[in-house]
């Protein structure tokens, strides 16, 4: 009864061809959109939206780039920080060179030109596959990082290479209060995300799958594989790029080519598996994962701790706390993925199953 798809019927092609067909999917999504823009910023304090809301928010439009990427075009990359570097960088550039330049066009703009680089790192990927294609994108983490630490233009001379970001400007108003900076975020990765889930709907993202199956069988059909693979690369880059500037304005502020190392890319990656490679709302629940899950840990440790002081006048050393906080977190990714390989949008999907037949069993 919570979860019906019986009595919806569609009469015309507009209408079984919408984003969200199914009328229980369509209220809880605009539900969550109007409680994300209207109730989140008037309840939430600033540590929520500037260290946990706006973090996941940017991380999860960097996994939706990996994700079209990897899960829906099959070619796996490990220069996803880089390319976010190329947007913060392009932004900042942007904006302290051109005088004027609207927000949105800095953004856009940073996620093109993010976009010519991955398109052209993944040239390789015409030639090769799989791993060794992991490897060849992994030159554009350690070429890019080199190249803006190397060349002082990118970082306006700056001996150290780091940038601090400018205050963002939106019709004549500076956004700078954690709040806005949250709105603008989150419209942003709104606007991208519907982009992409249709994205995936269209010839295009058909195209991606069918490469992704099998490219000799997409090219014995008729899939251009070179341009196929390429728009793959250029449109995840876009996507990382955006997220990079904001990354960059909205969340740090201040950043330097070594903070987007190869670890940030391995954490990007993490997130699209344990997310659910293929999915967009994968991409959400994965970059949730990462980034609420040590906070947690780390809450229930500092509980843990106090009610062992408070009770043994005894609490655990601070080296052991750190590495317990990492075991577990290392065992429940391991967890999730022995539970559901497939990552939490495959348990959601599994749940709405189960609500279409409930209280009948299965």
């Amino acid at each position: 009864m919570l979860y019906r798809e019986a009595g919806q019927f569609k009469a015309t092609y507009a209408a079984d061809q919408q984003i969200f067909p199914i009328r229980q999917d369509r209220i809880v999504m605009i539900a969550l959109v109007v409680f994300m823009f209207a109730v989140v910023p008037a309840v939430a304090d600033q540590y929520w939206l500037s260290a946990v809301l706006i973090p996941v928010l940017i991380f999860a439009l960097a996994t939706i780039g990996l994700n079209i990427l990897t899960g829906y075009a099959g070619q796996l990359s490990l220069g996803t920080a880089a390319f976010m570097a190329v947007g913060a960088f392009a932004a900042y550039n942007l904006d302290l060179r051109v005088p004027g330049i609207p927000l949105p066009v800095v953004l856009a703009l940073a996620g093109v030109f993010a976009a010519g680089v991955g398109a052209v790192f993944g040239l390789p990927s015409l030639r090769i596959k799989g791993f060794y294609l992991a490897v060849a994108t992994l030159a554009a983490q350690f070429f890019i990082v080199w190249a803006l630490v190397k060349f002082s233009w990118f970082s306006n001379d700056s001996s150290s290479g780091v940038i601090t970001a400018q205050k963002m400007h939106l019709f004549g108003k500076v956004l700078d209060t954690p709040a806005q900076k949250y709105l603008i975020t989150l419209a942003v990765v709104v606007l991208l995300a519907l982009a992409a889930k249709n994205l995936m709907r269209s010839s295009t993202g058909r195209a991606f799958m069918a490469v992704r199956d099998m490219d000799v069988a997409a090219a014995v059909i008729g899939i251009p594989l070179m341009r196929t693979k390429l728009l793959a690369f250029a449109i995840s880059s876009f996507y990382c790029g955006v997220a990079g500037a904001l990354y960059a304005y909205a969340y740090l502020g201040t950043v330097e080519p070594e903070g987007f190392t190869l670890d940030l890319s391995f954490r990007i990656l993490f997130m699209v598996i344990i997310g659910g490679m293929g999915s967009i709302l994968g991409s959400f629940l994965g970059a949730a994962f990462i980034v609420l899950v040590p906070i947690g840990l780390n809450v229930s440790t500092q509980w843990l701790n106090g009610v062992l002081q408070s009770m043994l006048h005894w609490s655990l050393p601070g080296s052991l706390t750190s590495n317990l906080e990492l075991m577990v977190f290392g065992g429940l990714i391991i967890f999730f993925l022995a539970v559901e390989p497939h990552g939490l949008a495959r348990l959601w999907q599994i749940g709405k199953e189960k609500l279409r037949l409930w209280p009948f069993p299965h």
